[in-house]
């Protein structure tokens, strides 16, 4: 395989079960496997169909789960580019990889449920009390490991590389190390991928316990938070301009209350400026790059910097930048995610998932009062079946809950419980 690149070495490369990957003749690099195994894969495929903002399906051109993946994966390509040609740190012989950075911000986002971050609350205030807690990112990492094939004997993970799993890794910190957090943790169970992020179990004693492992990322992993960053705080921003939410009154009413921080009447007066002369799509688009331009790459003292340079260096944003990144998500999250007409789609998307979630909960729990209908596909019924604990039982079903697209979601919740809805032609 090529590996012609200094800036990584034989602990990047190592694979979780390490077992070997490709073919003999296989001219791809240990980072274009795991970005082609993502790429290709049926769990990245549903984010189509997944809420970004707006519900998909709802329109036809605001972004899906699956767009903003791929335009995060391009601000990823374009910042690896930047850092290349600014830093004095990298060269041709020694650089951040591209394939790497772009098959960790298309993984980014695969482990989010259908209805965006209203159902990955549901799914929280599901499973937090009893059965180890929801979180997005601890889904994603749960998937590359544990679930995204199929397979006759069950399912299994993709044997990822050290570098592309530790770069989904946002957050560090277990769930039984944060109790009452509602986000921002990977579940107990994923321990052990923790722990080979880190190389050994030494290893990862080195680094800090719960919230503050967080901060611990990689520098891809960095990247591709930015890039994140970048696309939420900018594209976003671009959906709610052209559904409607965002409008001249409510922006300058929300700047008003808002007036404590300096800079946010001069982004309104910019905002409404750019409504006004209908150059949302061109000034957004030059926003991207000053977004790039404002991450520098430098040295860092880190417990792990001696195993990999990934840890070695980080990266750094311009701070005006970065605060300005945060109004605009401010706005979206006042004016957009909790506008009325958003806040009735995540009632309807709670209501759904809560009502399959204790559906299949009572009829997979073996109790005579229980229905025993198998209400799952064959490969899920048969592992919840087989599952020996409630507690395993509820994250498989927790686990194929999360993979439905929203669209599928409404069908399985309408096949279920509207005796109107015509069966036959749906199946």
């Amino acid at each position: 395989m090529l590996t012609a690149n200094s800036f990584y070495n034989d602990f990047d490369y190592q694979t979780f079960d390490d077992s070997p990957r490709g073919g003999q003749t296989d001219y791809r690099t240990p980072f274009m496997l795991d970005r082609d195994r993502i790429l290709y894969a049926s769990a990245f495929r549903r984010l189509q169909a997944k809420t970004q903002v707006f519900l998909s399906g709802e329109y036809d051109f605001y972004r899906t789960r699956l767009t903003h993946s791929l335009e995060v994966a391009q601000i990823g390509r374009s910042l690896c580019h930047s850092l290349r040609h600014s830093s004095e740190i990298l060269s041709p012989e020694r650089f951040i990889d591209i394939d790497l950075v772009e098959g960790i911000c298309l993984a980014h986002d695969i482990g989010h449920p259908p209805f965006g971050h209203a159902g990955e609350r549901a799914l929280h205030d599901l499973m937090r009390h009893d059965y180890g807690g929801f979180e997005g990112n601890a889904q994603t990492l749960r998937i590359l490991t544990k679930t995204l094939y199929k397979r006759s004997d069950g399912r299994a993970g993709m044997n990822p590389s050290r570098a592309l799993l530790d770069g989904v890794l946002k957050y560090k910190a277990l769930f039984s190390e944060v109790p009452g957090a509602a986000n921002k943790f990977v579940y107990d169970e994923s321990r052990p991928a923790l722990v080979f992020a880190a190389g050994t179990e030494g290893s990862f004693s080195k680094l800090p316990t719960g919230r503050a492992r967080n901060s611990h990322q990689s520098v891809e992993c960095q990247i591709m938070d930015w890039a994140d960053d970048t696309a939420y705080s900018l594209n976003d921003m671009l959906d709610g301009i052209n559904a409607g939410f965002l409008q001249e009154d409510r922006l300058r009413k929300w700047g008003e209350r808002e007036a404590v921080d300096s800079e946010v009447g001069t982004i309104i007066d910019w905002l409404i400026d750019t409504i006004r002369q209908g150059k949302s799509e061109a000034r957004f688009s030059r926003k991207i790059g000053q977004y790039l331009s404002a991450c520098q790459l430098e040295e860092r003292d880190h417990p792990l910097a001696e195993r990999s340079n990934r840890y070695r260096y980080g990266v750094t944003i311009n701070a005006a930048v970065r605060h300005e990144s945060e109004i605009f998500k401010r706005i979206a999250r006042d004016l957009v995610f909790r506008s009325p007409p958003l806040q009735q789609l995540e009632l309807k998307g709670r209501e759904i998932l809560s009502r399959l979630f204790h559906t299949f909960m009572e009829s997979y729990s073996g109790k005579e009062t229980s229905s025993g209908f198998r209400l799952t596909p064959p490969d899920y019924d048969q592992a919840i079946r087989s599952a020996s604990t409630e507690f395993d039982r509820a994250r498989l079903i927790c686990d194929y809950l999360a993979g439905m697209t929203d669209s599928f979601a409404v069908r399985v919740h309408r096949r279920l419980f509207d005796p109107t809805y015509n069966v036959i032609t749906d199946l």
